[in-house]
């Protein structure tokens, strides 16, 4: 099908020349700087050609000044469109074409507060975003109005990082409502933005928040670096970036932290972080990270510090648990069986009389069946999931005992490792330490207990390794710093929080020392 656009020659003369886009011919390249409104509506026309959802509407305004709107039908408000620019431009009464667009373009006579003028090059980008596009001969800029109106999920509880005396607020997949909920936190003008776009098809809207005084320039530079490199053609959401900051991509384990709660965000920023939030996405990151704050949980911070500290010391106990305990169980009944005592052996023992398979095997049998059972709970319908998965466990459980493939020893066990690895409050660390227990457990049922150390001590090089963004995976233990103690293993009073964490800024000062002295009466 040919198409005709109309082009100024040298005589200022409008001429019309026709172009058949089945051709293998180059199209015919418009000037977009061209006053003539014709010129710049066949450019965009050209460019968005076969987008059905593009309106155009062209209309008189002014002195006869011709004049149109082009947007997305579905994205902009209809009505705030016709009421606030469409009849605000049919309203405005001017002498000549100069004074009619020195009331638009300079005065601003529309009621419409942050309209701006721009280059009708990035007229596409901008209609594709969702605004309106004004178009005036004569004109070579055009004016773009932000009045987009695209439906999105309201703010909600966070469905994973539950609290029970915490905010009730989570991130939604809008980043400017996103960036909302951290201004409401965070009343300082310190707090800085930086606004990027990411991915050549998407044009995907990425937020870089830091606290000017408080976060390293550098961190912040080195984050940009990284980001401003990034060439892909689309970022559908957050874990899009997330690879391409890890500093070992190979390594299990976790190197930016993921969150859906405001609030930890905010005191992400507040210990000297970067904070990333990506539009399209509810999940936003926060970098650097270590091991430490992914054992954290923001329930930590709102309940009482006695309380927070025995959590966070079953917390480390059941991670280590559902690290090693099968491993260790198959090292001492397969190798050590003298460090049994006596009648829990005898128990053990009777147990695995009938079981055909060594402990080996036996444990992966079930480690591999608790995993499909865990994600066969996923992807079942919600309703349904959690007692599936339940059921299930119990009735594949008591049928392996009976049918004597598995003994009932390794059942507790397997089903008390997967409980301790639901303890963990990270999703991907805890997934770091499921994939990380089958090569223990291999090393274990080959070598016993020199395995598990060999194998725990080949670990420990790997994190006191990891490095993401120059800061040590496992400070403040590895590299010691005492002062950083009172929120790793115990979770200190807040009046005793005075410093921030060494690694993340040089301004280490969060509060003055101070504990209300609240005078005791005197008895009688």
């Amino acid at each position: 099908m040919k198409r005709t656009f109309r082009l100024k020659n040298r005589n200022n003369q409008m001429v019309e020349m026709e172009s058949d886009p089945s051709s293998e011919e180059t199209p015919i390249q418009l000037d977009p700087s061209n006053p003539d409104i014709e010129t710049r509506m066949d450019f965009l026309q050209q460019k968005l050609a076969d987008c059905s959802d593009v309106v155009t509407h062209t209309f008189l305004a002014g002195p006869q000044r011709k004049c149109a709107l082009i947007y997305l039908h579905g994205m902009v408000d209809v009505k705030m469109l016709q009421k606030d620019i469409l009849q605000s431009i049919l309203a405005i009464r001017a002498r000549n074409a100069s004074a009619f667009t020195h009331a638009i373009f300079v005065n601003k006579q529309l009621p419409v507060s942050d309209y701006r003028v721009i280059p009708t090059t990035e007229g596409i980008s901008s209609i594709l975003e969702g605004n309106v596009l004004l178009l005036i001969d004569g004109e070579s800029q055009a004016l773009e109005f932000p009045i987009s109106s695209v439906k999105k999920r309201q703010i909600s509880e966070p469905p994973n990082e539950l609290t029970v005396r915490g905010p009730r607020e989570a991130f939604i997949e809008s980043a400017d409502d996103n960036l909302t909920l951290l201004r409401k936190r965070l009343k300082t003008s310190d707090f800085k933005t930086e606004t990027m776009r990411i991915g050549t098809k998407t044009q995907t809207k990425v937020l870089i928040l830091y606290i000017k005084g408080v976060c390293k320039e550098e961190l912040v530079q080195d984050i940009k670096g990284v980001l401003e490199k990034i060439e892909i053609d689309s970022v559908l959401g957050s874990s899009y970036l997330e690879e391409f900051l890890d500093s070992a991509p190979f390594s299990p384990f976790p190197q930016v932290q993921y969150t859906e709660r405001p609030d930890v965000m905010s005191a992400g920023l507040l210990e000297g972080r970067v904070g990333i939030i990506v539009d399209g996405s509810p999940i936003t990151l926060i970098v650097p990270v270590t091991l430490p704050m992914l054992l954290q949980s923001a329930e930590d911070y709102f309940q009482r510090h006695v309380a927070s500290t025995w959590i966070r010391w079953i917390r480390y106990l059941f991670a280590f648990s559902s690290l090693v305990l099968p491993s260790f169980y198959i090292a001492i009944t397969t190798f050590h069986p003298e460090m049994i005592p006596q009648k829990l052996l005898i128990t053990i023992a009777g147990s695995r009389e009938v079981v055909p398979f060594p402990a080996l095997i036996e444990a992966m049998i079930m480690e591999i069946s608790f995993e499909a059972l865990r994600e066969a709970a996923i992807r079942i319908p919600k309703p349904i999931g959690q007692a599936v998965s339940i059921i299930g466990a119990l009735v594949i459980g008591t049928a392996a005992v009976q049918a004597g493939i598995v003994s009932a020893a390794m059942v507790i066990i397997v089903s008390f490792t997967g409980i301790a690895s639901f303890i963990i409050p990270h999703f991907d660390l805890g997934l770091a330490f499921r994939l990380l227990r089958f090569p223990i457990m291999i090393f274990a049922g080959l070598f016993g207990l020199f395995g598990i150390i060999c194998t725990m001590i080949f670990l420990y090089i790997h994190l006191i390794n990891l490095r993401p963004f120059g800061v040590p995976y496992l400070t403040p233990m590895t590299p010691f710093v005492w002062s950083d103690f009172k929120d790793t293993l115990i979770r200190a009073p807040w009046w005793l929080m005075l410093k921030r964490p060494v690694q993340f800024g040089p301004n280490r000062v969060r509060q003055q020392y101070y504990r209300a002295r609240i005078p005791k009466e005197d008895g009688d």
